[in-house]
């Protein structure tokens, strides 16, 4: 069995929280409200702005110049394409840019972020995908779900995260990642795979904090109005 399977397998009950949390099905029924997406997209442009570093980390850390090359095209489509796309998206929700520009992470981006730098800057090659994985893929896995719902992918405010997510370059972008983690981990020993299972399943529960956040419209505790 491939590593990333044995992941998918073994992880499916947390795996499958992220899939089934209020946030997401309300992206997929079309009630989720407004203002929790809008809040959802600027902590998303500050993530976005860290894990683009995580592709940096990549193309130093890569060993090939092929695997260099394509962490270099990801940093440069995330910087110069998808952040844009992101801004455009953005003003559907009355967004300006420079409201995206200074804002301020959550504590949960905050925490999520710093991990997986923290990761990429001090594990290998093999860590860092790990730890970047889980975002990509359950994001694709639910792009795909949702596009089946009847409608989902035609909803004035969130067909369009639905299809950029079950895109083909999405998706081709995502198996890319996932055979990389498999060549990466090929005759690898058990306690090493143990150690990657365990950063592919700290971010796996981050994707869930992020949502949870996202739903609650969670700042800092302190920081909220009575």
């Amino acid at each position: 069995m491939k590593f990333s399977q044995r992941l998918h397998t073994e992880l499916q009950p947390i795996w499958r929280k992220n899939h089934n949390h209020p946030f997401v099905k309300g992206i997929g029924d079309g009630t989720l409200d407004k203002d929790k997406f809008r809040f959802f997209m600027i902590q998303d442009y500050l993530y976005l702005i860290d894990y683009a570093k995580l592709f940096a980390l990549g193309a130093i850390k890569a060993t090939d110049v092929e695997t260099m090359g394509k962490f270099a095209n990801l940093l440069d489509s995330t910087l110069n394409e998808e952040m844009s796309l992101h801004r455009q998206y953005a003003k559907k929700f009355e967004i300006s840019e420079e409201e995206l520009e200074t804002a301020k992470p959550s504590p949960t981006t905050l925490a999520y972020t710093h991990y997986m730098l923290h990761v990429g800057q001090n594990g290998t090659l093999a860590d860092l995908v790990a730890a970047l994985l889980p975002c990509m893929w359950s994001y694709n896995e639910i792009g795909k779900e949702l596009n089946q719902i009847p409608g989902a992918a035609d909803h004035e405010f969130y067909g369009e995260w639905i299809e950029m997510y079950s895109s083909k370059e999405f998706s081709e972008l995502t198996d890319w990642t996932i055979n990389l983690l498999d060549e990466l981990t090929d005759g690898m020993k058990e306690v090493e795979l143990k150690k990657l299972e365990e950063i592919f399943l700290n971010t796996t529960r981050f994707e869930y904090m992020f949502w949870d956040m996202s739903y609650n419209e969670a700042m800092w505790p302190m920081d909220e109005k009575n």
